[in-house]
């Protein structure tokens, strides 16, 4: 971690502080909600569709915004550039998962019963 002069910290409100202290103690990020360690296949898959229907909304909106562009009825390109950038990562994270998948998919049909 980099060090920082206290020097060069200004306008820091105890608010901002305290919220940063909570996320950094809070509980590592899990796909799976439950706390005792038992994931199910239903569970992987219902994270899987909700990814796919989070990546869909996310195409949806960048469209939505290229029209709106498109019929003059914004001006507002920074919008349009986030959307588009959210459906792209969220399009190319889809993509990364499905290969992931079939390439286990593909491992265990190969192998010897």
């Amino acid at each position: 971690m980099a060090d920082i002069l206290i020097d060069s910290l200004r306008n820091v409100r105890a608010r901002d502080i305290r919220s940063a202290e909570k996320a950094y103690n809070e509980k590592p990020y899990s796909i799976f909600d439950t706390d005792n360690g038992d994931y199910t296949f239903q569970d992987l898959l219902t994270k899987a569709v909700d990814n796919i229907n989070t990546t869909n909304a996310y195409l949806s909106d960048a469209e939505n915004e290229e029209i709106k562009w498109a019929l003059g009825q914004t001006n507002n390109t920074h919008d349009l550039s986030v959307a588009l950038q959210k459906a792209s990562t969220a399009l190319q994270y889809t993509v990364a998962i499905r290969d992931r998948v079939m390439q286990a998919y593909n491992q265990i049909m190969q192998m010897q019963v």
